[in-house]
């Protein structure tokens, strides 16, 4: 197994890209799973540009699959004077695998500050069971911890499509903030699955993802995951989930948009 610290200091230059070796217990399928692959953007994008200040935002377009050696070609598009938007393109064999765009913005005094999604309920961690029930998950889940904190489980046949699970890096060394975060925001399978009772094939097309300041503290440990399937049918999922510390603290909010193909 590789780290994910290790792979995230693995990068190395190659001309205008960075190169990263994605190995196989990262894999989703006979792909690199989407979160790693978020991440690796997000990292790309860290050493490429100096001085970025806080992510606030990112947008990714899964277009292919990814495997092996991989190329993340970063780019400023625009540099105010607060805010910085790079798009990083991840490619494989060639050809682009993901697609980033990654909003930048500095903190600012502001006389506003609300706090409104209340933290869900859930049972503490060490009263929750595994969340894949002792069964082995997708082969890229050896690298966390998922606990099942309330909602429902995966291949269950339930009519209600929403986990609540608490998750971890396994690799101490992970680090925290928004590199970290969206590795571990994308590790439960999508909610949809909770409606089948065997498995089917599921693959994300795109993911937004909103960080809060919270997110940018240092946060380590186990995250709370609240997620939700919205709407399904005509073979896609759209599906919110909400990323907390475990003290409480609201850290991202994230939508995705599933294909199914079951």
């Amino acid at each position: 197994m590789t780290p994910f610290s290790r792979l995230m200091a693995g990068m190395t230059e190659a001309g205008d890209a960075l190169k990263v070796f994605v190995s196989d217990d990262w894999l989703q399928g006979r792909t690199t799973y989407g979160g790693l692959s978020a991440a690796l953007c997000a990292r790309a994008a860290e050493v490429a540009v100096p001085d970025l200040p806080p992510l606030r935002s990112a947008q990714f377009s899964f277009i292919g699959p990814a495997s092996g050696w991989l190329e993340a070609r970063p780019a400023v598009l625009r540099r105010g004077k607060s805010a910085v938007c790079v798009g990083v393109d991840l490619t494989s064999d060639g050809a682009v695998a993901t697609r980033a765009v990654l909003t930048y913005g500095a903190a600012r005094e502001s006389r506003l500050s609300y706090q409104g999604k209340p933290f869900p309920r859930a049972a503490d961690v060490d009263d929750s069971p595994d969340f894949f029930g002792g069964r082995q998950g997708p082969t890229f889940s050896q690298h966390f911890e998922l606990r099942a904190a309330g909602g429902v489980l995966p291949m269950s046949g339930s009519s209600e499509p929403e986990y609540v699970i608490w998750v971890r890096h396994r690799d101490g060394a992970a680090g925290s903030g928004p590199v970290s975060l969206l590795a571990l925001a994308d590790a439960p399978p999508p909610t949809a699955m909770a409606l089948l009772k065997e498995f089917g094939p599921i693959s994300t097309m795109t993911w937004m993802v909103d960080f809060t300041p919270e997110a940018h503290r240092g946060v380590t440990g186990w995250t709370l995951l609240r997620m939700h399937a919205e709407d399904i049918g005509e073979g896609y999922s759209t599906q919110e989930t909400a990323v907390w510390s475990g003290t409480g603290r609201l850290l991202a909010l994230s939508r995705q948009t599933i294909a199914l193909f079951v």
